[in-house]
């Protein structure tokens, strides 16, 4: 029973961490975008997670021992990997970090970051009420 109440909570965590990974990855390519020879690097887990959720990473909740099951749980074992980009580069050093482009990148990951907080901070609240009793 504990594992349902939470499971929302885990999943938005992980988001969080992502989001927290993703950011460091940014600031690193912009700290280097002077750095001849320096390849950005980037963050997959997107199309990681969309993959595990259409291969049944989602576990429907059952509520009868005989109701059918749902999923096989396996967006847990979904890990974000960094990969090093090997698009064209635009300068004659080998360095291919666009400084716009990392900062809109880094923009909409805040974006992205701070709303997975504001859901997180509702379920806190939600949780907050039912143990509360609504008072």
């Amino acid at each position: 029973m504990w594992n349902n109440i939470f499971k929302p909570m885990d999943v938005l965590q992980k988001g969080l961490s992502v989001g927290w990974m993703r950011n460091a990855v940014i600031r690193n390519n912009i700290a280097n975008v002077e750095t001849p020879g320096f390849k950005a690097s980037d963050v997959e887990f997107e199309s990681l997670f969309k993959r595990a959720l259409e291969e049944g990473g989602f576990v429907g909740r059952r509520t009868h021992p005989k109701h059918i099951e749902i999923g096989s749980g396996n967006i847990n074992n979904v890990r974000p990997r960094i990969y090093e980009r090997r698009d064209l580069s635009m300068r004659f050093d080998g360095n291919n970090v666009d400084i716009e482009s990392e900062n809109v990148k880094l923009a909409q990951n805040q974006l992205q970051y701070n709303t997975i907080m504001e859901k997180l901070n509702g379920e806190i609240r939600r949780l907050r009420m039912a143990i509360s009793e609504g008072r």
